[in-house]
């Protein structure tokens, strides 16, 4: 599978896998969703450390606005549901307009970046959330990159399934911790 993303990476290309059976696009979207996670936590501890290490302050993040003003079931469905569905339609959905174009190649990385610059806004804005920018988005640009991957090979349903599976893996602990009341920090 990595050396299929390494090859992918170096020139991606718009090329459906429609003869590919339904169980083995599982364990693709399976696979795809762990080397998602893994590589986010390993993106997010990495921006933990510079920023403990640099002493930088990156304000309030959107996600405790929602924990603090929505309930727990809001907080899923727009996470698990609408983001997933939205973000997909336009960051991976327009890809289909390139298939058969020279420029699929930089129509697939704008987006991928776009996608991952756009949750920038997760962010209070300072000039140093601004500098950090491309560390602190390093793990939506993965994902978006993997998402991307999902979509050009199965469709955009796949790219919207694993978005989804993502968001849930990583929204449903939190809620179960609001749930039960547990502080987090």
């Amino acid at each position: 599978m990595l050396e299929e993303l390494l090859l992918f990476a170096k020139n991606p290309i718009y090329e459906q896998d429609i003869t590919n059976p339904f169980a083995n696009k599982l364990r693709t979207s399976f696979k795809l969703l762990i080397i998602a996670l893994c590589t986010s936590i390993v993106l997010l501890l990495i921006a933990s450390v510079v920023e403990n290490l640099l002493q930088l302050e990156m304000g309030k993040h959107a996600m405790d606005d929602l924990f603090e003003n929505y309930s727990p079931l809001l907080i899923f469905f727009l996470a698990v549901v609408v983001a997933p569905f939205f973000e997909e339609l336009l960051f991976r959905g327009p890809l289909i307009f390139f298939k058969d174009s020279k420029f699929f190649k930089y129509a697939f990385y704008v987006f991928t970046i776009a996608f991952g610059f756009m949750h920038i806004s997760n962010f209070e804005m300072s000039t140093q959330v601004v500098l950090f920018s491309p560390l602190l988005v390093a793990p939506q640009i993965g994902v978006g990159f993997l998402l991307g991957f999902i979509r050009v090979k199965f469709g955009l349903v796949w790219s919207m399934a694993l978005h989804a599976c993502y968001n849930m893996v990583l929204i449903v602990p939190v809620l179960i911790m609001q749930i039960l009341e547990i502080p987090i920090e």
